[in-house]
């Protein structure tokens, strides 16, 4: 992190109340890594260089893998799942589309040369590898998939693969299998996973313009055409290594595309950044007259110390979403819990030894203003809060509350392909398929019912000569919002029978969502009373539904794990319960504000055109949850820096409201940068395709836009001004319980916490105990 404090006061003197600091020196661990690393840069560039090339080796060998299964232990849909396996053992992917399509001026799929075409497809594409069942419109079993009209129909594929084991190969190999219905001018497009496989987009653009950006800002801030490439290095190396191991862990875990693409942003955003803070004090040593290795050494003992904690500070936050209990959560935090330990590690061993090794080129800091000179910029807006508090204070809550305010209305859902961009492979199938058999067929209800006794029926059969079944499947027919029941499939045990039950309405309508809990709660209840009969409801559909109920139950319990987090780390490093709280209180109305340009724009669709969206899309509950979890992550980094300044202002001058002018206007720069390239890196992936990118480019984007700007330019500042010397009250009891930490201290600047038994004279005003 950029240290935020001088190498001495004012006046030429080191404060007395850091003399003890002096003397013990920094933390042995920071200091002791700088100083290696510092002695060594060659091996410690070559030993990174060789975990770049293992990581990409590994990746190209083993291969990226994404699923977007969706797992909830404890719920309806993953007990309808798990009697599915057991009772109806299959493709492990279930049954996955092939759409077949002819224009209305041609010859429908019923008529004989077009049948035959069919039919030949569907045979060479059983042959295909990993192809182990297809189920033309042609047999009984799939005479649903055939429309009214006749120009629309599906093959039934299944596969022995799971859905992350699908790839763009497969797909290849099936539609190439397909060709002789292509041939007879039949438009033949997989759906399902066979689709997504393929529509799985790079983010390679939205880098390189994020990157480019970044650099243009690092050039104008630093003046210095290498010392901006050192920030993007150890951005792209972090990158580098992250995301690999990233791809290998879907080897073992369901890692949704979308994670890997957060993990991205955040990893870019915060490489570059925590170098820059590095960077930047590394360049004010320089400028003091300290050595190249000392200034190397001294970066990382304090500005290294800070970016150690403002990780673990991020990754505390993320690890708050295992209290989700979804594996979707832990897979969504751990993706950028990986980006983020890599880039600290970047900072702690790679950066100190290039700065070594590039020292003489990367040019000492700009000299500092003359202090009697007028402010200008950011020292100009600090003069401002500290005169005019309470105005604006009002001013950027009212903001701030106004862009929070479609929040209210913010409610969780669920994508589907039909939120897909137009023109992919998902799209068209999700189309043809709601064209042809009605939105519903897109999302269809999985039925199960498990028997206290068999069927009377014979096993494999219908079994509708059961009365239970039959009143089962009247009661499905005659519910609201159901467009068709297929009749009951019986499974071999006799105990277990299956329905297909197609809605009236698309699987991301909440009226699919209010479907599932009104057969739970009233239809199939009073349909099987007193009958000893177990149903359970699944599918995608139903998953989805039950994921967002879990997580809107859980919510509370993440949020309130991560705001106590939050508070305890600022509360260790700050020794102050009125900044911790402000500081959650603030991270608060910014994520809020957040929330309401999310539920402005996606829910909405306010502005969706202007970022590649035709439309308002439903929000999926793990969006505003791993959002929060981010966002107080990231803020604390804000936070330490500026607290830090004016903490250390105000133990060496003593006077609050100075304390904050010079905190403001030291920290107001390098912070607005720092917010600039990452809100640049954000803003960059909305040239992705898929939705839940676009959420969190959006999302996050404002967010450190507006904590950088309004949160720690106005109101943290004008607070502080109004609160005064209650801004460091800490009562006995605490003081004695709390350790004395340095986040900033690099052993030779002063330190910013203040032992409670130190009893070296201190200027008049002191923070009050």
């Amino acid at each position: 992190m950029y240290a935020l404090h001088s190498e001495c006061n004012e006046f030429g003197r080191t404060p007395p109340w850091s003399r003890r600091r002096e003397k013990d020196g920094p933390p042995q661990m920071f200091t002791g890594t700088g100083r290696w690393c510092a002695r060594r840069p060659k091996r410690v560039v070559a030993t990174w260089l060789l975990l770049l090339a293992t990581a990409l080796t590994a990746l190209a060998v083993f291969g990226r893998v994404t699923s977007e299964a969706v797992s909830i232990p404890g719920s309806d849909s993953q007990a309808a799942q798990d009697v599915t396996d057991r009772a109806f053992p299959g493709s492990p992917s279930g049954r996955q589309p092939v759409l077949l399509h002819t224009d209305a001026t041609a010859a429908p799929l019923t008529a004989p040369e077009t049948a035959a075409a069919v039919r030949a497809a569907a045979t060479a594409v059983a042959a295909v590898p990993h192809v182990v069942a297809v189920t033309t419109p042609y047999e009984p079993a799939g005479a649903a998939a055939m429309s009214a009209d006749g120009h629309t129909a599906y093959l039934s594929v299944e596969l022995d693969l799971t859905g992350r084991e699908v790839t763009p190969a497969t797909t290849e190999a099936v539609l190439a299998a397909a060709a002789p219905a292509a041939a007879a001018g039949i438009e033949v497009t997989p759906g399902g996973f066979l689709a997504a496989a393929v529509d799985k987009g790079s983010t390679g653009r939205s880098e390189a313009i994020g990157l480019g950006t970044a650099l243009v800002i690092l050039t104008v801030t630093l003046g210095s055409l290498v010392a901006a490439g050192l920030p993007l290095l150890a951005g792209i190396v972090g990158l580098g290594i992250a995301l690999p191991v990233i791809g290998l862990a879907g080897h073992l875990m369901d890692v949704p595309e979308a994670g890997e693409t957060i993990a991205a942003m955040i990893g870019l955003g915060v490489g570059i950044d925590y170098t820059l803070f590095g960077l930047s004090r590394f360049r004010e040593l320089r400028a003091a007259g300290v050595g190249i290795e000392d200034a190397a050494v001294r970066t990382t003992a304090g500005s290294g110390k800070s970016v150690a904690f403002a990780g673990s500070a991020v990754v505390a936050a993320l690890a708050g979403l295992a209290l989700g209990g979804l594996p979707l959560l832990y897979a969504l935090a751990l993706a950028p819990a990986i980006a983020v330990v890599t880039a600290v590690g970047v900072n702690l061993t790679l950066l100190p030894a290039v700065l070594v090794l590039l020292g003489k080129r990367l040019a000492p800091a700009r000299s500092a203003p003359d202090p009697g000179a007028r402010p200008r910029g950011w020292g100009r807006i600090a003069a401002l809060v500290a005169a005019r508090p309470w105005p604006l204070l009002l001013a950027g809550l009212a903001l701030l509350g106004a862009l929070a305010a479609p929040a209210v209305h913010l409610h969780l859902g669920q994508l589907d392909a039909g939120s897909k961009a137009s023109g992919t492979m998902s799209r068209t199938a999700y189309d043809r398929m709601a064209t042809a058999f009605g939105p519903g067929s897109n999302g269809v209800l999985q039925v199960v019912d498990v028997l206290p006794t068999p069927a009377q029926a014979q096993a494999g059969g219908a079994g509708a000569v059961d009365p239970r079944l039959a009143a089962v499947t009247a009661a499905l027919r005659g519910a609201e919002g159901v467009a068709a029941v297929a009749p009951p499939t019986l499974a071999a045990d006799g105990r277990t029978a299956r329905w297909q039950v197609t809605p009236t309405t698309a699987p991301s309508d909440a009226a699919t969502t209010a479907l599932v809990h009104r057969l739970r709660s009233d239809v199939l209840p009073a349909a099987t009373a007193g009958s000893g009969q177990v149903l359970h409801i699944g599918g995608a559909t139903a998953a989805q539904a039950d994921l967002n109920a879990r997580i809107a139950h859980r919510m509370p319990l993440v949020v309130g794990f991560v705001l106590t987090v939050a508070g305890l780390l600022l509360l260790l490093a700050f020794r102050s319960p009125i900044v911790a709280v402000k500081a959650a209180v603030m991270n608060l109305v910014s994520v809020a504000a957040a929330y309401g340009v999310l539920s402005a724009v996606f829910q909405h669709g306010w502005g969706a055109g202007l970022i590649g969206l035709e439309g308002p899309v439903a929000i999926p509950g793990y969006v505003p949850l791993l959002m929060f979890a981010v966002l107080f992550g990231l803020s604390m980094d804000y936070e330490v820096f500026l607290l830090s300044a004016v903490r250390e202002s105000y133990l060496r001058e003593g006077d609050s409201r100075r304390a904050v002018v010079t905190g403001l206007a030291g920290t107001g720069r390098i912070i607005s940068s720092a917010a600039l390239i990452m809100v640049a890196v954000f803003l960059s992936y909305l040239l992705s395709d898929d939705p839940v990118v676009k959420m969190f480019g959006v999302g996050l984007a404002t967010a450190v836009a507006l904590d950088a700007t309004v949160v720690r330019g106005l109101l943290v500042p004008s607070t502080m001004v109004l609160l005064g010397d209650r801004n460091w009250w800490l009562p006995g009891w605490l003081d004695r319980l709390l350790p004395h930490l340095d986040i900033e201290g690099d052993g030779q600047a002063p330190d910013l916490a203040v032992p409670a038994d130190d009893t070296t004279p201190r200027p008049a005003a002191q923070p009050a105990r």
